[in-house]
């Protein structure tokens, strides 16, 4: 499952700079892990963010989840 939602989870140096984002979208996996420290929850940040889904929010925390676990996690980059 964590894989599944790690492939959600893109780079393109085209888009962000480059930021890991969610795929299909140009909201940042940053500006997700913002939004749940913040307090939102899923549903509020798929309201401010139209773009994404339950999903992709889920993939942002899995992420996350992985950076602090200081693991190398290689993504997906754009064609």
């Amino acid at each position: 499952m964590e894989a599944d939602l790690l492939a959600l989870i893109v780079a393109d140096p085209a888009v962000s700079h480059g930021q890991a984002c969610i795929r299909g979208s140009r909201v940042p996996v940053s500006v997700v892990l913002d939004c749940l420290a913040d307090g939102m929850s899923v549903s509020e940040i798929v309201t401010e963010y139209p773009s994404i889904d339950g999903s992709g929010v889920r993939a942002a925390a899995a992420y996350g989840a992985r950076l602090a676990r200081e693991e190398l996690i290689p993504i997906h980059t754009a064609p």
